[in-house]
């Protein structure tokens, strides 16, 4: 791939994007994240001033810190920054270290900041609302706490009662739908509605964004503990909530372009994805570029088109590629491979030749 195909993509567009989507279609196969420090690199002498992955929101603020020039151990940051244990992904140690170099030589107004969009919640469970809840209410003056947080403690309880890990795939487990639960749900509402009335303040983007995350586990626990036969999609759903008004507070914040990293399924502007809702927000100002790899692909399918066309890794504008065409199967546990009808939400893919098809196993 050419870094001209690079520009010409992007001056293609009717719109400079504020945001450029690069999704993978699994995690830890090493070529997708040093793809993604590759075009970073390439996208900061353009312009863009931010890089925001697919990890949670609040944690990456320990990696930001260090790419700015923190005394933090790399091996603390990398453990502690990151969920989902990305840290251990291949390229990330590489991204960390280069965005600290970069930063070190360039004046402040030119440092490329580090954000994650994730919701707080992982595999196998989801935390509790406290750390949420109490953030909110720390940060409001006395005299717009609502009187329904004197019951936060009593109500939250345990947070052991959160995180039952029986919960995931047992809605019995939950305690989403508890009386508890419900009675937090309506102060968390009234905490977001008198953090409005607080006004604009140091720290108030924080507080905003712990606002947000205390109505979306609550949620997120209500998904949990439903019996409907659409639960794991109401969850999923709700985790795409997150990650979207997570993006779009990143952009409106940040005044120049930034690039996002994420597994194509949340990048893609499907209706119900991330990329969809923020699409749906930014309009020509998202640009979305899908990847894939399929070193063995079948004939007749969408892999093995691509495949004939490139030995190493190249870009393709989506609307050029074939519909009438079936689909590779995955090359490792956990890969999504791009089906024609994904073409439709992507504005080019990018597809990589060459990759080992080895996953880096980092949990």
């Amino acid at each position: 791939m050419r870094c001209c195909q690079l520009d010409e993509l992007l001056a293609g567009r009717a719109e400079p994007p504020v945001l450029f989507a690069l999704g993978e279609p699994t995690h830890g196969i090493k070529e997708f994240p040093l793809l993604r420090n590759d075009i970073l690199g390439h996208l900061v002498e353009r312009g863009y001033r931010s890089v925001i992955l697919e990890t949670d929101f609040f944690a990456a603020s320990i990696v930001d810190d260090h790419v700015a020039g923190a005394p933090t151990d790399l091996d603390t940051v990398l453990a502690t920054g990151f969920s989902h244990g990305f840290g251990a992904v291949p390229g990330n140690r590489e991204l960390v270290g280069w965005l600290r170099a970069h930063n070190a030589s360039t004046t402040p107004e030119d440092r490329v900041r580090f954000y994650g969009f994730d919701a707080p919640t992982e595999y196998a469970f989801a935390p509790s609302p406290r750390r949420a809840l109490n953030a909110v209410n720390d940060f409001l003056p006395e005299g717009l706490r609502p009187g329904s947080v004197r019951e936060l403690d009593t109500l939250l309880g345990a947070d052991t009662d959160w995180t039952n890990e029986a919960a995931m795939y047992d809605p019995a487990a939950s305690i989403g739908d508890s009386d508890r639960a419900r009675a937090l749900r309506i102060i968390a509402d009234e905490l977001a509605t008198a953090l409005d009335r607080a006004g604009s303040r140091p720290g108030y983007d924080q507080a905003q964004a712990q606002a947000r995350t205390g109505l979306g586990l609550l949620r997120y626990h209500a998904a949990m503990a439903s019996h409907s036969s659409e639960r794991i999609a109401a969850m999923l759903g709700v985790r795409a909530e997150m990650m979207a008004e997570n993006l779009l507070a990143i952009v409106n914040r940040e005044t120049r372009p930034g690039l996002v990293f994420a597994h194509n399924v949340h990048l893609n502007r499907t209706e119900d994805s991330a990329g969809g809702l923020v699409a749906r927000a930014l309009g020509e100002k998202y640009l979305f570029v899908a990847t894939d790899a399929s070193p063995d692909s079948e004939p007749g399918t969408l892999q093995r088109v691509l495949a004939e066309a490139t030995d190493r890794r190249a870009l393709f504008p989506a609307r050029a590629l074939p519909r009438s065409v079936g689909t590779s199967k995955p090359i490792v546990p956990g890969h999504i491979p791009l089906s024609p009808a994904d073409l439709d939400g992507a504005d080019a893919v990018i597809f990589i030749a060459d990759t080992d098809g080895q996953r880096h196993r980092y949990w």
